[in-house]
């Protein structure tokens, strides 16, 4: 019994020695999390996106973003690589390219062919005989760890985002605990030029340009909130706070010039046991020392919040069930639907656009 004990803590020592002194290549900033606002009133719990029809089901895994033409096509990304095309009438699907990477943003350019922000490969354009071509895979020396999503102006600038110049996709857990704010937001001209517009942001990731492209919105998942950088007008230059203290990890977002709305995709709710440690970076080391299996992840469900132009909330769409289309990483108003987009599911989605912008935002379960 005496020689169990002695073993036992033995190995109990070895595991608080390893959580607690292990090198590990994260060092975190310590921060302070706003507390996370309760899921009430424009945030209230509901089942909207309980009724979404699931499109090109099973044809690969991980729809992260979509692109739909006029003509009603879909063009989105998977994780094995593939850029595809989903017929809008037959449903039938296309293969267009293999990135090699892992395609995630994607829009269409004003000649036709497909911008998409791979996280391995960068900046890539796509035309619709399937050549690929890389338009940019670094800026101002510092090579791209993580493109992430993008927006397209008329002239066909590209607004984009890089998660994190220090952290691949295979990290991202690295950079939300070590909080230094590595995120960029670029932009790539016709002519071929890429500059840094914004840099030290949060894990920077969806990105949408507003109104008359007065201004672009660039979403800071790890710190719960979306920025503006604003690119014409007496505030060229300055930066403020589109919306704060979100009750989910934002990811992509999209302005759907019909409605005036920008549609924000919440990839999961607030862990507020994971905004404790905000304050605590050694603790954070040892959740990264944990093994992959034990390392936190946002519950699933579906939710996407539709913001006017002040920041204010006018839509709240929720599903809290088991079989929810998520996690919800894209939406994008394309005529009478509103289509979604998924990081891990199998599928692709989209709601009447009518009942995402009903008025009983708000309607409970």
């Amino acid at each position: 019994m005496k020689r169990a004990g002695t073993w036992l803590f033995l190995i109990v020592a070895i595991i608080g020695g390893y959580l607690l002194f292990y090198p590990v290549e994260i060092d975190p900033v310590k921060w302070q999390a706003p507390p996370a606002p309760p899921l009430e009133q424009d945030y209230a719990l509901n089942s909207r996106l309980s009724t979404v029809e699931r499109l090109a089901v099973g044809a690969g895994v991980g729809p992260e973003d979509v692109a739909i033409s006029e003509n009603g096509d879909v063009y989105t990304g998977y994780l094995d690589g593939r850029v595809v095309r989903v017929d809008g009438v037959a449903g039938e699907v296309t293969t267009l390219a293999e990135t090699g990477g892992r395609p995630l943003g994607i829009a269409l350019l004003p000649d036709g062919a497909l911008a998409v922000a791979d996280a391995y490969r960068g900046l890539l354009r796509i035309s619709m005989d399937g050549r690929l071509e890389v338009l940019a895979a670094q800026a101002n020396g510092l090579a791209f760890r993580f493109a992430d999503d993008l927006d397209v102006a008329r002239d066909g600038t590209i607004y984009f985002s890089d998660a994190s110049w220090k952290y691949g996709m295979e990290h991202m857990l690295a950079d939300f605990l070590e909080h230094d704010g590595t995120g960029r937001l670029l932009r790539y001209t016709p002519d071929g030029a890429v500059d840094e517009l914004l840099q030290g942001l949060y894990f920077a990731n969806g990105v949408a340009l507003g109104p008359d492209e007065q201004y672009v919105l660039i979403n800071e998942t790890g710190a719960y909130r979306v920025s503006r950088l604003w690119l014409k007008g007496p505030k060229a230059g300055e930066r403020d706070i589109f919306i704060d203290n979100l009750p989910g990890f934002p990811d992509n977002i999209s302005y759907d010039e019909q409605s005036g709305v920008f549609w924000l995709a919440l990839y999961g709710p607030r862990d507020a046991a994971l905004d404790a440690t905000a304050d605590k970076p050694y603790l954070r080391k040892m959740i990264y020392r944990l093994p992959e299996s034990l390392h936190p992840q946002p519950a699933h469900l579906g939710f996407v919040l539709g913001l006017d132009t002040e920041g204010r909330i006018v839509a709240n769409l929720q599903d809290h069930d088991d079989s929810a289309y998520g996690p919800v990483t894209s939406a994008e108003r394309a005529g009478d639907y509103l289509y979604l987009g998924s990081l891990k599911a199998a599928s692709l989605a989209r709601l009447p656009i009518d009942a995402a912008l009903s008025a009983d935002a708000s309607t409970t379960r």
